[in-house]
């Protein structure tokens, strides 16, 4: 870290776990921000440079909007940079690429998404600025990597995870008239890229605490979505299987997938063969599960068809409801399929204090909790170029990195917190 001290704490609740590193984010969109927002989460003081007049091209991307005029915002920025400062620099001007070096000479991390080779054009590249500042952790996001024949290409969550093979996973089973590959209803390639950049920063911060030096990691959405194949890519490439879609079955278990019940439709998650025989004699047939067909999950994977007929006859004699209150306190993994605002309303979502309003606007808390609590920013996404004016006068005055200044309205602590989370 820098040897000027830290500066003062933004609002914050539960450990700062990050207190003192100074974060860069130069990205836009979602897989830089969402690393962002998690650094700042975790106690990080996070600086996001935006472009003048704009900024982040999802500031644009609603409805639904927050604010009015000028301060209207589209709820998908809000969604991926809490915690953070912003400041509106053209770093494509000498002036606005001197300001961002300055801001790297001081920074633990700098955060970017732009295209292979495009910041070298501003000396503003890894190498350009680890000369400048040998203990930055420089991260860089892309599509397909620093390298390779796709280098160059631009790189968006949908078409990744199409050419990363988690499209020819998703949706209903292959033959189903009237159906196509699908993507996931979130952009969960950005969003793991996120996570699994954040954890590198966090390694090499930890080695450099050893080293005294930083690295350049090369986080690809591409790399991320293979990545993220696991069993599939093990059935692939282990066991010679070329996986398909499925629907909501489950290659390797049964049964494991949505079945229709008397007024909806219930998740069936058996993971083992004693949970299987639970659930047979609870649903009152019992002989089911001894059936030499049906005993073992590997019998039940190759009679797949006729025990899932079988069952989805069972399902339909009760109400979802009924099923999960018979289920799940005998330990057979059962679940209701909830829209997005019912699962705000849950109990234990609620009592988890997932759902988190921050003066006055209504977000999602972070996942995890340490020793109790949820480390978490308590200031608010910013408004463009909130910060702005303060980062450049203290640029200016050649102060080094700007000290964090709580907006006001960043004082008051999140709400619908629980107690114990």
């Amino acid at each position: 870290m820098s040897d000027t001290p830290p500066p003062p704490a933004l609002p914050h609740q539960g450990p700062r776990l990050l207190d003192g590193v100074r974060v860069l984010d130069l990205s836009r969109v979602l897989a830089g921000p969402w690393c962002g927002q998690l650094l700042a989460d975790y106690g990080a003081d996070v600086i996001k440079v935006e472009r003048p007049g704009s900024g982040d091209d999802t500031r644009a991307w609603g409805p639904p909007w927050w604010g009015e005029g000028a301060q209207r915002t589209a709820a998908y920025y809000l969604c991926a940079n809490r915690g953070k400062r912003s400041v509106a620099i053209d770093i494509a001007s000498a002036e606005g690429a001197a300001q961002v070096r300055q801001l790297a000479a001081e920074a633990d991390v700098l955060l970017e998404n732009y295209k292979v080779g495009q910041l070298a054009r501003y000396g503003l590249d890894a190498a350009t600025l680890q000369a400048l500042n040998p203990r930055l952790v420089y991260c860089s996001i892309t599509g397909y990597g620093q390298d390779g024949p796709l280098a160059e290409a631009a790189g968006y969550d949908f078409a990744i995870q199409a050419t990363g093979g988690l499209m020819s996973l998703t949706g209903e089973a292959e033959g189903t008239p009237g159906t196509q590959p699908q993507k996931v209803g979130v952009a969960v390639t950005d969003l793991f890229t996120g996570v699994y950049a954040a954890t590198a920063i966090l390694a090499a911060l930890l080695e450099r605490g050893r080293t005294g030096r930083g690295r350049h990691i090369d986080a690809a959405l591409l790399d991320t979505q293979v990545a993220m194949l696991a069993n599939q890519a093990a059935n692939a490439r282990i066991g010679g299987l070329r996986p398909t879609r499925m629907g909501n079955a489950h290659p390797n278990i049964v049964p494991y997938q949505v079945f229709a019940t008397a007024d909806g439709h219930l998740v069936l998650a058996i993971g083992n063969d004693g949970q299987f025989a639970r659930f047979c004699a609870l649903a009152g047939r019992p002989e089911v599960a001894a059936d030499p067909r049906h005993a073992r999950n590997a019998d039940r994977v190759q009679h797949r068809a006729e025990l899932v007929a079988q069952l989805s006859v069972w399902l339909r004699e009760r109400t979802t409801a009924d099923w999960c209150a018979l289920l799940e306190p005998n330990a057979v993994p059962c679940a209701p399929i909830l829209g997005v605002p019912e699962v705000f309303a849950h109990p234990q979502v609620k009592h988890r204090g997932l759902g988190v309003t921050i003066d006055g606007l209504p977000l999602v808390a972070p996942p995890m909790c340490v020793d109790g609590t949820r480390p978490m920013a308590l200031q608010t996404p910013p408004a463009l170029d909130a910060d702005g004016p303060a980062i450049r006068a203290a640029l200016a005055a050649g102060q080094g990195w700007p000290a964090a200044q709580a907006r006001p309205d960043a004082e008051k602590e999140a709400q619908d917190r629980p107690s114990g989370a």
